[in-house]
């Protein structure tokens, strides 16, 4: 069977992206995107040689007008009679359905900046003579989302978390399949001074918080790993970060695959503070290493973590609640016992979500 991926860009290398290339390394599939970057693909352990990917036009690197030209092309693109079943892997891909089907969209998360978010994201980072016209942006990209929704065959969320809200905002049922992560790749090291946070350098991600909670933990280290855009809002972030980071933090940005394992499998405890988080593969990676998670209660972490086992869920999250908790951690992985408990109780979770059991339910779905 020929099978199509249709994923918005491929220039910025996050979950859902490893989620597509997977899906294309083990399903044999080629993807269509549109800007792309090979340098960073390969950098994640992915063969650029085996995996077919195809751009079907560059489009701004700058919000709104990224994903707006992402969407017109992906609305344009006609692969008729080219293969047997297409595989929707990323939101502003959805109109690539009216024209290529059968198909299955896989949902990373509805749209946030015109669904869940859309009222967080105006009110802290739209200026108030944009809020309007934003208000307008909106709505018009509702109505096309749930026009685009009528042309999708199958619906599979990354998370019961995703699975609601594409009910709540489109009317969809969806059936749950939580994405790959390559368990066999992981490790666990005895664990070094440091935390460790992987996140894109987003507003939504709240790495600020993490850096406000360290500036207190003065003989506590964190390594963050953001990957960012090259756009006006990721380098005004990226830039406001950078400004208030302290000694005690480290900010790496695109490192390699073999690094980033190192990293995971080195660090004492792993930190996320995404607002309401689709799913969070991060924190099942940190988990297949070993480690355990400290989180916001939210979204996915809600589905991954077991609370008081494998990390710590923090009820309604601040500097000093995330401060708290990580003091009080750092205390208990002192005990060499402790870190054991912990190794044990998190590569355990972190096994019912191999990419081998994801890639049987997938070619199950599509059958």
């Amino acid at each position: 069977m020929k099978i199509a991926i249709f994923h918005n860009f491929m220039d910025n290398i996050g979950g859902a992206e490893i989620v597509a290339l997977t899906l294309a390394r083990e399903l044999n599939a080629d993807i269509y995107t549109t800007n792309i970057d090979f340098k960073k693909i390969k950098k994640m352990g992915f063969n650029v040689n085996k995996i077919k990917i195809h751009s079907i036009g560059k489009v701004p690197i700058n919000a709104p007008f990224k994903q707006q030209f992402a969407l017109y092309k992906f609305k344009k693109l006609n692969l008729k009679n080219k293969y047997d079943f297409y595989i929707i892997a990323g939101d502003w891909a959805i109109s690539g359905a009216v024209n290529n089907k059968p198909n299955l969209w896989y949902v990373h998360s509805s749209i946030k900046e015109i669904w869940n978010l859309k009222n967080y994201i105006k009110k802290t980072f739209v200026p108030t003579w944009k809020k309007p016209l934003f208000d307008l942006w909106v709505k018009y990209n509702q109505y096309f989302n749930k026009k685009y929704v009528q042309h999708i065959k199958k619906i599979i969320c990354n998370s019961k978390n995703t699975q609601k809200r594409v009910w709540k905002y489109l009317k969809k049922k969806a059936i749950v399949i939580n994405p790959p992560i390559e368990i066999a790749k992981l490790k666990y090291k005895k664990p070094k001074n440091y935390w460790l946070s992987v996140n894109r350098l987003l507003n939504t991600k709240r790495v600020e918080m993490q850096i406000k909670a360290f500036s207190k933990l003065k003989n506590e280290k964190l390594i963050i790993i953001g990957s960012y855009e090259k756009s006006k809002h990721f380098k005004k972030y990226v830039h406001h970060i950078k400004k208030i980071k302290l000694e005690n933090i480290k900010i790496l940005s695109w490192v390699n695959q073999k690094k980033l394992i190192d990293l995971y499998a080195n660090c004492k405890g792993f930190i996320t503070t995404a607002k309401d988080e689709d799913f969070g593969i991060t924190v099942v990676e940190a988990m297949a290493s070993g480690k355990p998670v400290i989180a916001c209660n939210e979204g996915g972490y809600k589905e991954t973590i077991i609370n008081k086992k494998t990390g710590i869920l923090i009820d309604k999250i601040n500097q000093n609640k995330l401060f708290e908790t990580i003091k009080k951690m750092s205390k208990e992985l002192k005990n060499t016992k402790n870190q054991e408990k912990y190794k044990k109780a998190c590569q355990n979770q972190a096994k019912k979500f191999d990419v081998k059991i994801f890639i049987k339910k997938i070619k199950k779905e599509i059958n």
